[in-house]
């Protein structure tokens, strides 16, 4: 079945950098992204990308963190520098095949969580 096993969380102080990495098996996803999830918040998209290319991100990052994947190894990474005590929150990764997609199992998948604390 699929997974998504994500890693690069931690503890780091205001103004440090963390890449965050999550890999899928499977086949390759129409978009991959990080969401996050502060106590007490909604969960919220952080940054997005499509298997093309195509990336939009969170007002509150824009500018600090960057998104990339690696099609041929079905990873998708988040750069995040300048890093502020708000962008504490657990991160999760998604994986979605596509609106349209209508193949066997799941069309969206979820990584594990991994928790990022940003404080001096």
């Amino acid at each position: 079945q699929v997974q998504l096993v994500e890693s690069g969380g931690g503890l780091v102080q205001p103004g440090g950098s963390l890449r965050l990495s999550c890999a899928a098996s499977g086949s390759i996803f129409s978009t991959m992204g990080w969401y996050r999830q502060a106590p007490g918040k909604q969960r919220e998209l952080v940054a997005g990308i499509t298997s093309g290319g195509s990336t939009n991100y969170a007002d509150s990052v824009k500018g600090r963190f960057t998104i990339s994947r690696d099609n041929a190894k079905n990873t998708v990474y988040l750069q995040m520098n300048s890093l502020k005590p708000e962008d504490t929150a657990v991160y999760y990764c998604n994986a979605d095949r596509g609106l349209w997609y209508n193949g066997r199992g799941p069309r969206e998948y979820w990584g594990q969580g991994t928790q990022v604390t940003v404080s001096s």
